[in-house]
């Protein structure tokens, strides 16, 4: 069966992975309420298309951070990707080189900071980092993405522990013993069941649960790399993100895989976007599996939409070449999405194209 769309991705992906690794990479956290909304959110938006207009000349390119990017749909950071293929991050890393977008790598990630910039030295590189109660290690990350390439910092803020994912505790999920974190030589810094969720334990012993708002601005005078929030929900911390010198966030809920019942992130981005949206860059992630999707997500005022599970499905099936495809295939329906609404330019999408489930009505129109 030809494989056309992310879903078709999603059931090959489920198909190949052992269990545990799939559970790990597809599963939320609690009743899974949130991981269901992230993708049920989209469908209470409609489009409102407009007609008569000519789409001949349709152009799905955008700059984003200063980046010149062929479609506002970049990578985002996903743990431990060797558990899907055996090129793990070097195969996604280079497929967003050929599509010319943004990798962003993962703290958490099976092949080396180095070895992802050797491998992909022209790619646009994000590195995603969490802070670690061992401060030095921390600053060594830093500078190791600075000199490997890397253009910007993506600080995940909504992780002081990780949320109870039930499939991992039920798994007693470990990264398999043929693979480590590999940016790490410390024995100790490996993710190995104690009798419950192997990550989860490693973050409690690991990472820095008194994270706050100085450590961000601590980060943004130590780098020489902009810095990017992810993790932000609220216009609360939208607003206090944009007076830390950040160039950016992500509004993330983290894949659905912290705070069960919290909002959908495409339900949040409207009230940051409205906050901050003028004077901050303002991406998102969560629940993007379409190009309609990816449509709708600019409209309420993103300037980017990052994939994660997507993007992994893609790498399960075929390493590189499946990562490739799956990317170019929401640019395919974003581009068909803009031609049937009407819209020739990334920048004409706008948020008169969308209107709620409950109040759209062909009446108002």
């Amino acid at each position: 069966m030809a494989l056309v769309c992310v879903s078709d991705y999603e059931k090959k992906a489920a198909e190949i992975l052992p269990k545990s690794p799939w559970d790990y990479y597809r599963s939320g956290s609690g009743d899974q309420i949130t991981l269901k909304l992230n993708e049920s959110a989209f469908n209470r938006l409609r489009i409102r298309p407009r007609v008569l207009i000519d789409v001949s000349r349709r152009d799905t390119r955008c700059n984003v951070l200063g980046f010149d990017l062929d479609c506002p749909v970049a990578i985002a950071p996903t743990a431990m990707q060797k558990m899907a293929h055996a090129e793990g991050e070097l195969a996604t890393a280079k497929a967003a080189g050929t599509i010319n977008t943004i990798y962003t790598m993962s703290t958490l990630s099976t092949s080396s900071i180095e070895e992802v910039g050797e491998a992909a030295p022209d790619t646009n590189k994000f590195y995603q980092l969490y802070i670690y109660k061992d401060r030095e290690l921390t600053k060594n990350l830093v500078r190791r993405a600075e000199k490997a390439g890397f253009k910007a910092l993506v600080l995940t803020v909504d992780a002081p522990v990780f949320g109870p994912r039930r499939c991992d505790i039920r798994n007693k999920f470990e990264l398999p013993q043929h693979l480590r974190l590999a940016n790490f030589t410390d024995e100790k810094l490996i993710v190995q069941s104690a009798g419950g969720s192997g990550i989860n334990e490693y973050v409690a012993s690991q990472f820095d649960p008194t994270l706050n708002w100085n450590d961000v601005e601590w980060l943004v005078r130590f780098t020489k790399l902009p810095v990017i929030l992810k993790g932000i929900i609220t216009h609360e911390d939208a607003r206090l993100a944009l007076q830390t010198g950040c160039k950016g966030i992500i509004v993330s809920n983290h894949g659905a895989r912290q705070l069960d019942t919290v909002p959908a992130t495409i339900e949040a981005l409207p009230e940051i976007v409205k906050a901050i949206g003028s004077q901050m860059t303002v991406m998102v992630d969560g629940g993007i599996r379409t190009g309609t999707d990816i449509f709708k997500a600019l409209a309420l005022g993103a300037k980017a939409v990052f994939v994660g599970r997507p993007v992994l499905y893609g790498l399960a099936v075929d390493g590189q070449n499946g990562v490739e495809s799956v990317l170019k295939i929401l640019q395919n329906e974003l581009d068909s999405a803009m031609a049937l609404a009407g819209v020739n330019k990334i920048t004409e999408i706008n948020d008169k194209f969308i209107a709620h489930e409950s109040t759209f009505c062909l009446s108002k129109l």
